[in-house]
């Protein structure tokens, strides 16, 4: 064996100089950047401290499959993996974030190393290394406690055993067994990949020759029985998997399968678009693993991995290995295009992975090729990439305590909230009352943790019971009646009971009159938008309307929609509902707001807004009359 030439060590040792940047980059400030911590954080941190301390969940499940929370259920591997964490260090935000930036790290490292084994060349390891520690897209993933920060690394893993077995002429159990593990990983880790990781079973089609097949087919075989499980789940537990799917994707049983099939190739084509990756960044304000606004692939990067692309097609050098490689980046768009929203960076996390692996090609024929005018262009891709990684290194840390990152990340829970709640409630307990939408109970758990506050300290509301009187509430549900507030910040709220809880009674059918105008309603609405509108509601009855504690007491008065053609014939019913905030005696008026959600498809339609009580009736039916708009969805 020849010993490394000297360019080759300091091309190694460069390697090692940038792992070591790159540690210190993605370790710098994870512990308070984000700030707070999300619920979703809460959430995963939380279980994974009760899995290390007791082998159950916060349900009191032994060793879950799925962890079932939120009226979801999340994926077991990376609570797991924190679990193993906790049970040396004990429940930790820092080493929370830690262990994902620890993650990050290591995905990182591997791609250049997959760089190194593909082109041979430390130099190129380099470069790639250095392209995927400044992709913004993977480094904000690994600032969250969430499964997603585990999944470019199990992307990452899968790639070099396929790899690793693309260059074997035959197969044997090791690559079916290492190859059907990282699949395995891939659909565990992260709820796309039980889309995603199926996909990519099937592009190891591309690999099957005549030597090859029947292992190709045990690979399957083996990806199947890892799947057992997760089948086995799903029977037991119909619907719970798909549950959060429903919610989001456009597919339904009222859609047929050709306007699925377009709004598939609508949503796919879509996110495809440069222009978010490299300009705009995620829409949604709220995203948990992004800054709003910020680009999430470097503009010379996606530059860099369309010029490999390129080089690939133009030289003939696409491989099965390449195949296989274009396929992914294709098959990562797959899970997002079947949902509603564009530009989800969670749901797209694979892709920048693969468009870093595509840097392999072009920087490999830069540094082969010593010319002048390549090492020119090496040079200033380099420094290019080092400018724009930098500069987006400084919006993310300007942007860290932004008021909208704040309030998505709750940082006034353990500095404002769960204080003043522990002060005033002295030695009694803490009332938890959550919106369904809004599971904020889950701080309180996790901060009582990491706190030493016991967990019998927090008493969680049923929806439909209020808090006994002087008792102190958190409550998500961004309303009280009879309260004393101490504390608000929308949707939080810290309030003391004034009054015992009220038993609501039925009205009679004499009550039962409104009269309904609106205030702020648009006339026109995309298909499918969610949007909050406002409306006056007046008492035109003979009694009072008495307004609950909670939304969902039973009795409560509400205001609700429905969506009617243009036959005036019902095609949504009861769309939305909001409750009525404050008793409201006759001829006294109050303005609600109410969240509408158009229908599905473009046309001419009213939204019909009337008044009910729960378990009662709706009021349009005791005579009164509702209001109708007509509304235009494009």
């Amino acid at each position: 064996m020849q010993p490394a030439s000297p360019e080759s060590r300091v091309a190694a040792f460069t390697f090692l100089i940038i792992a070591a940047l790159a540690a210190v980059c993605y370790l710098s400030d994870v512990g308070s950047n984000p700030p707070g911590f999300h619920v979703d954080e809460s959430s995963v941190a939380y279980n994974a401290h009760l899995i290390a301390t007791s082998g159950k969940d916060e349900h009191g499940e032994s060793w879950p499959l799925f962890f079932r929370a939120f009226g979801e259920y999340k994926n077991p591997v990376y609570i797991y993996f924190l679990a193993a964490v906790f049970r040396f260090t004990g429940p930790s935000i820092a080493v929370a974030r830690q262990s994902s930036a620890a993650l990050g790290i290591i995905a990182a490292v591997l791609m250049g190393l997959l760089a190194r084994r593909i082109s041979g060349r430390w130099s190129v390891a380099s470069m790639v290394l250095a392209t995927a520690t400044l992709t913004t897209w993977l480094f904000e993933l690994s600032r969250v406690v969430v499964e997603v920060a585990l999944y470019p690394l199990a992307i990452g893993l899968c790639l070099w055993f396929v790899y690793r077995s693309s260059q074997r002429e035959s197969w044997n159990w090791s690559d079916a067994l290492w190859l059907a593990l990282s699949l395995s990983l891939l659909t565990y880790t992260y709820s796309i990949g039980r889309v995603f990781a199926p996909l990519l079973a099937l592009g190891l089609a591309w690999f099957m020759t005549r030597t090859r097949w029947k292992w190709l087919i045990v690979t399957w075989g083996l990806y199947l029985l890892a799947l057992a499980p997760l089948i086995v789940f799903n029977l037991r537990h119909p619907g719970a998997l798909q549950s959060r799917f429903r919610v989001l994707t456009y597919i339904t049983p009222q859609t047929s399968y050709a306007r699925d099939a377009w709004e598939f190739v609508k949503h796919y084509f879509g996110n495809l678009n440069p222009w978010w990756m490299t300009v705009s960044g995620d829409p949604n304000k709220d995203q948990i693993a992004s800054v709003y606004g910020l680009p999430p692939v470097l503009m010379i990067t996606l530059f860099v991995a369309v010029f490999g692309i390129v080089l690939l097609l133009r030289r003939r050098l696409v491989s099965r290995w390449w195949w296989f490689v274009l396929f992914g980046l294709g098959a990562a768009f797959v899970p997002a295009g079947l949902t509603n929203e564009y530009y989800h960076t969670l749901r797209l996390s694979p892709v920048p992975v693969f468009l870093v692996v595509l840097t392999i090609p072009a920087f490999t024929w830069l540094v082969e090729a010593r010319t002048p005018s390549r090492r020119i262009l090496l040079i200033v891709i380099m420094v290019a990439t080092l400018a724009q990684g930098l500069a987006s290194q400084w919006q993310h840390r300007r942007h860290a305590d932004d008021a909208q990152r704040m309030k998505t990340f709750d940082a006034d829970y353990p500095a404002i909230i769960l204080p003043a709640a522990m002060v005033a409630s002295g030695s009694a307990p803490i009332y938890l009352a959550d919106a369904p939408a809004v599971p904020e109970y889950i701080h309180a758990f996790w901060y009582g943790t990491i706190k030493s506050i016991p967990r019998e300290k927090f008493v969680v509301l049923p929806p439909d019971q209020g808090a006994p009187a002087s008792a102190v509430v958190i409550s998500s549900e961004d309303f009280c009646t009879r309260c004393r507030k101490l504390y608000e910040r929308t949707p939080l709220l810290v309030f003391v009971v004034e009054e015992p809880p009220r038993k609501l009674t039925a009205l009679p059918d004499a009550a039962m009159r409104a009269e309904i105008r609106p205030i702020k309603v648009p006339e026109h609405l995309n298909a499918k938008q969610a949007t909050m509108i406002r409306v006056a509601v007046r008492n035109a009855g003979d009694a009072i309307w008495r307004a609950g504690e909670r939304p969902s007491v039973p009795l409560q008065v509400r205001i609700g929609n429905h969506w009617l053609n243009q036959n005036l014939n019902t095609v949504v019913n009861d769309d939305g509902r909001a409750a009525l905030l404050v008793d409201l005696a006759p001829g006294e008026e109050t303005e609600i707001d109410l969240t509408i959600n158009a229908p599905i498809s473009p046309g001419e339609y009213t939204l019909e807004i009337d008044v009910l009580q729960e378990g009662v009736s709706w009021f349009g039916l005791k005579g009164s009359k509702t209001l109708r708009l007509p509304i235009v969805v494009e």
